[in-house]
């Protein structure tokens, strides 16, 4: 098949449709396969999907690969399109991947090694069937994507991730594509109590309804952690992700956990790129208002191919030789290649917040910096979930036509009186700032329960404000994710707040300001401060808030400062 040095011949193709695949409990699942036009056997390429196999974009993924000397087997999951079964998200997708794996290993086309492809849900697919070890499962090539369901897509922070679980949950909820289309999807956002959001948009979702009555990480969720399983994963993976990505923390997760924790050399051999891209990933130069330029444009199906034709074919590309990690720096808008994950040479600098007590709006008294805070007065805010903040951009999925993904103008939010901003003065020199973000919050409220959200943002010196990344923490589970403990009204309490990951460059004369408030709305359902159950609640009380930077109580962020080269 090889013709010399990393090159293949051209194959014409032969196309199976609708092969039936049984499953363990006799289910068949259908699937399409594309296969070279020759004697083989073949290295395989699977893709499971709950997204319609016969879609556009997986005919011509299909026959691309099968002309470059695959087979190519494209599933739809239980309860999709052809398959038999129902669908319930995620629960089968473990065991349904592995018998698959299992059954191409045994086809007459198949050479016995299989790679596994796709975005989203068919990334999940990888994670999940990845630690149950298929003898022929060869690599992974997994994009945008968590492998803890819990943390990473339903309650990062102990808060419903409302707007992806609501927009792709009600629309992949039946045998094939469901359209939904509110008159105005903000109100439909706002259903009370939320387990009743499936009936309002006239379905029927046991999945909805179970999301909601498992808002802890309890044995519900623990089968759906595959972050607790890096050491049972012996597939080495190609991850791609973006900074924009709602996934973004977790797909370094991924990385770092394969590297230090793989089951074998092959699975600690993983790599990772990740661009300035919103969970669409390299589609555009544009992301949200800002164009990263031409650079920031990869060919994310030549390296795939790469990382197939090495491990699936043997071919030696060279690409085990590359760094393994290679990231865009905004900013600066440039690669660079690195070779773990936090940097090694990072370091981590604490920026306090500062005020005479009025840092409501941009226009207030917040400032950032490095000095410890004195005996300040604290600032205090409102939050009404009538009210709440409104998303604006961000790290955010599935439907940018009703949230927007990626960067945009900050102002309008920080002009709002429940919203905190802390603003460094203007940098004397460019500073990098690369890595995961936390804040650290001491704060009170006068309920049992609230909210607390955190935003990084690099401010132009024309007062453009660029949302970086954000993160929020549900007061209930400031201790645990397992065990939530509610509040006593006027304590103060300590908060780590992850505020997801980014790289960025603040240039010259830039500002670093943290935004601190309560809502980020519809991207994270709103806590209605009452501390009942979630999604039973159709009370709304406000939250009286106030947050402290004092010596005793030094509220900061904590930046992963990167030193200048040289």
């Amino acid at each position: 098949m090889e013709k010399g040095p990393g090159v293949t011949e051209t194959y014409a193709i032969r196309f199976k449709s609708d092969v039936r695949v049984p499953m363990r409990d006799g289910v068949r699942l259908s699937a399409d396969i594309y296969l070279p036009d020759a004697a083989g056997p073949f290295p395989t390429v699977l893709m499971r999907t709950p997204y319609d196999n016969n879609a556009d974009v997986m005919i011509r993924k299909g026959r691309r690969l099968a002309n470059e000397g695959y087979a190519c087997v494209i599933q739809d999951c239980r309860g999709r399109f052809d398959s038999e079964g129902s669908f319930y998200p995620f629960v089968n997708e473990g065991p349904d991947g592995f018998d698959t794996q299992e059954w191409i290993g045994q086809q007459p086309w198949s050479n016995g090694r299989i790679g596994m492809a796709g975005a989203s849900y068919l990334g999940q697919v990888q994670w999940t069937s990845a630690p149950l070890r298929s003898q022929y499962l060869t690599c992974l090539a997994p994009r945008v994507m968590a492998a803890d369901l819990f943390r990473g897509l339903n309650y990062p922070g102990g808060a419903l991730q409302l707007n992806v679980l609501m927009t792709w949950g009600m629309r992949t909820s039946g045998r094939t594509a469901q359209s939904i289309e509110y008159d105005d999807w903000r109100e439909a956002f706002r259903t009370l109590p939320l387990r009743d959001a499936d009936a309002a948009a006239g379905r029927d979702l046991p999945f909805w309804r179970d999301w909601l009555e498992h808002p802890t990480y309890d044995e519900y969720w623990a089968p759906h952690d595959i972050e607790a399983r890096w050491g049972e994963i012996a597939a080495p993976a190609l991850n791609m992700g973006g900074w924009y990505d709602l996934y973004s923390s977790h797909t370094f997760n991924a990385f770092a956990g394969l590297r230090q924790h793989g089951r074998t050399p092959e699975a600690r051999g993983s790599r990772l790129i990740v661009g300035p891209w919103p969970h669409a990933l390299s589609q555009s130069t544009k992301t949200g208002d800002v164009d990263f330029g031409a650079r920031s444009m990869v060919d994310l199906e030549a390296l795939e191919l790469r990382w197939f034709d090495y491990w699936l074919k043997g071919i030696d590309n060279g690409i085990d030789a590359e760094p393994p990690l290679r990231l865009f720096i905004m900013g600066t808008n440039v690669w660079r290649d690195e070779h773990e994950w936090p940097l090694a040479r990072t370091d981590w600098q604490r920026w306090h917040f500062h005020s005479g007590g009025r840092a409501n709006t941009l226009l207030g008294d917040g400032v950032l910096a490095p000095a410890e805070p004195t005996e300040e007065p604290s600032d205090s805010f409102v939050y009404h979930p009538e009210h709440a903040v409104p998303t604006v951009g961000g790290n955010n999925c599935c439907s940018p036509h009703i949230v927007p993904w990626g960067p945009y103008d900050q102002r309008d939010v920080e002009m709002r009186s429940d919203v905190l901003c802390y603003t460094s003065e203007p940098l004397e020199q460019d500073l990098e700032v690369t890595g995961p973000i936390q804040v650290v919050l001491y704060a009170a409220t006068d309920g049992p329960d609230t909210d607390w959200t955190a935003k990084l943002v690099d401010v132009r010196p024309s007062g453009y404000a660029q949302n970086l990344c954000d993160g929020i923490i549900r007061a209930r589970y400031r201790e645990s994710l397992v065990e939530p403990s509610p509040l006593e009204p006027g304590r103060i309490y300590r908060y780590e707040i992850d505020v997801m990951v980014t790289g960025n460059v603040f240039r010259k004369g830039h500002r670093i300001r943290v935004e601190i408030s309560s809502s980020n709305f519809p991207r994270f359902d709103r806590n209605l401060n009452t501390g009942h159950p979630i999604g039973t609640d159709r009370e709304l009380h406000a939250a009286h808030q106030t947050v402290w930077h004092s010596r005793a109580y030094p509220s900061h962020i904590v930046l992963p400062v990167i030193p200048p080269a040289g």
